[in-house]
C-alpha cells in the first residue's frame, strides 16, 4: 500500500549530517560506527532505499536553516542571509538527486497525479523499488525568508509549504517552548503565502501566534508532523481545542515518531524505547485520540520526522528502519480500523487534501 510521509528532513540529514541517502541504512550506519558528534550517529533509519522498501512514495520533504539573534542560544545562523544561502544547498541536493533519478520533485496536480498512476502501476507489478521518491518541498521554521518578497522566488524553485516557526522564537512567529503573537512581519508573510497558494503548516506554532494564524489565513492548512496534548503534556502537542480548530479548517494531521512526543515522561538522552513502551502502537493511540475528536478518520496522516536529528535511541523500538512503517496497516487492523480507514490514514487524506489545494 502506498504511505505518504509528510516530513522528513532529507537534505539536512544529507548536508549536516553528511549521509549518503542513496545507501542503505545499514550501510550508513556502517560508515558512522564509532563517531560521537552527534547523538544518533550509527542509528539512523531513514535512506532512500529503506522509503522504497516501505512503499513510501511520496513525502514532504524540508528546507531548514534558522536565524538566531545574539541572545539566543539555539543553534543557527547569525543573519537572515546566511539561512537562506543554507536552504540554496540544502535544495541543490534535492536537484542533485533528481539528476540522478532518485528523487522526483512534485509541484502541481498533474505532477501528483502521474507520480501516484506510476507509483500504483509499479506496486502492481512489483518494480516499485525502482520509481524515484516524489517530494513536495517545504520549510520549516520562515527564518530564511530574508523579507515575504523572497517567498516569489523560493515558489519559483518549488516550494509548496512552509511552517514559520520551528523551536523559540522566530524572525516571523515564535514556535516550540516560546509564546508571543505573530508579528507584523508574521502576517505580511501569511498574506504573501496565501497570494501564492503555498500550504501553511501549522507544526511548531506556539499558542499565541497558531491562533493568530487560524483567525487570519484562510488558505489550506495542514500540521505536518504533531501528536497530542491530551496524552503527551507539552507546548509542542496539540491541545483538543487546538485539534478541532484544524479539523473545521480541513486540515490533515501528521501523526510523528518522535519518541518525546509520543510517550510522556521521557527524558533526552536518558529514556530507553523499549523502557517506556515507545511502540507504533503509540502513535496510533494519538491518530486515534484525533479521529475520535473528529468523528472519522479523515484528518489524520503519517508525519514521521524520523530523520530529525534522531535515531533508534528516540524512535519507537519495534522500528529498525522507516521500511517498517509497512507495518501499519496490520497494526491499523488490529485497532478495528477497516481498510477504506487505512487507505486514508496511509494515503488518501494527503492526497485528498493536496488535490483540494491545488485545484
Amino acid at each position: 500500500m502506498l504511505i505518504v510521509d509528510a516530513h522528513l528532513d532529507l537534505s539536512m540529514n544529507a548536508m549536516e549530517w553528511n549521509r549518503d541517502l542513496r545507501l542503505p541504512v545499514s550501510d550508513i550506519r556502517d560508515r558512522e560506527r564509532g563517531m560521537t558528534d552527534k547523538p544518533d550517529r550509527g542509528k539512523g533509519t531513514v535512506s532512500l532505499p529503506a522509503l522504497r522498501q516501505g512503499g513510501i512514495g511520496l513525502v514532504v520533504a524540508t528546507q531548514i536553516a534558522r536565524y538566531v539573534a545574539p541572545d539566543n542560544p539555539l543553534p543557527g545562523w547569525h543573519s537572515p542571509w546566511q539561512a537562506w544561502a543554507q536552504t540554496q544547498g540544502q535544495l541543490a541536493w534535492y536537484k542533485a538527486m533528481e539528476e540522478a533519478g532518485e528523487m522526483v520533485m512534485i509541484r502541481d496536480l498533474a505532477g501528483l497525479e502521474a507520480h501516484i498512476a506510476s507509483w500504483t502501476a509499479a506496486s502492481v507489478a512489483g518494480e516499485g523499488g525502482k520509481l524515484p521518491i516524489g517530494y513536495i518541498l517545504s520549510l520549516e521554521g520562515a527564518d530564511s525568508i530574508v523579507t515575504p518578497d523572497y517567498l516569489e522566488q523560493a515558489y519559483a524553485y518549488g516550494l509548496r509549504a512552509l511552517g514559520p516557526a520551528h523551536y523559540g522564537p522566530g524572525r516571523y512567529a515564535n514556535g516550540t517552548d516560546s509564546s508571543g503573537r505573530l508579528s507584523r512581519e508574521g502576517l505580511a508573510l501569511l498574506r504573501e503565502m496565501r497570494r501564492l497558494h503555498i500550504i501553511l503548516d501549522a507544526t511548531h506554532l506556539c499558542d499565541d501566534a497558531f491562533w493568530d494564524a487560524m483567525e487570519v489565513f484562510d488558505g489550506p492548512v495542514w500540521a505536518s508532523h504533531n501528536n497530542c496534548r491530551a496524552l503527551v503534556d507539552h507546548n509542542r502537542q496539540f491541545s483538543d481545542e487546538m485539534i478541532r480548530a484544524l479539523i473545521g479548517k480541513g486540515a490533515v494531521i501528521g501523526g510523528a515518531l518522535d519518541a518525546w512526543m509520543m510517550v510522556p515522561g521521557w527524558k533526552r538522552g536518558k529514556s530507553d524505547p523499549r523502557a517506556m513502551g515507545c511502540s507504533l502502537d503509540k502513535m496510533i493511540d494519538h491518530l486515534d485520540h484525533i479521529c475520535q475528536i473528529a468523528g472519522n478518520a479523515l484528518h489524520v496522516g503519517i508525519g514521521t520526522d524520523l530523520d530529525g536529528a534522531f535515531g533508534k535511541e528516540q524512535c519507537p523500538y519495534d522500528l529498525e528502519t522507516i521500511a517498517d512503517l509497512a507495518r501499519l496497516p496490520e497494526l491499523l487492523g488490529k485497532r478495528g480500523y477497516p481498510v477504506t480507514d487505512v487507505e486514508n490514514i496511509l494515503h488518501a487524506n494527503w492526497l485528498r487534501f493536496l488535490r483540494r489545494a491545488w485545484k
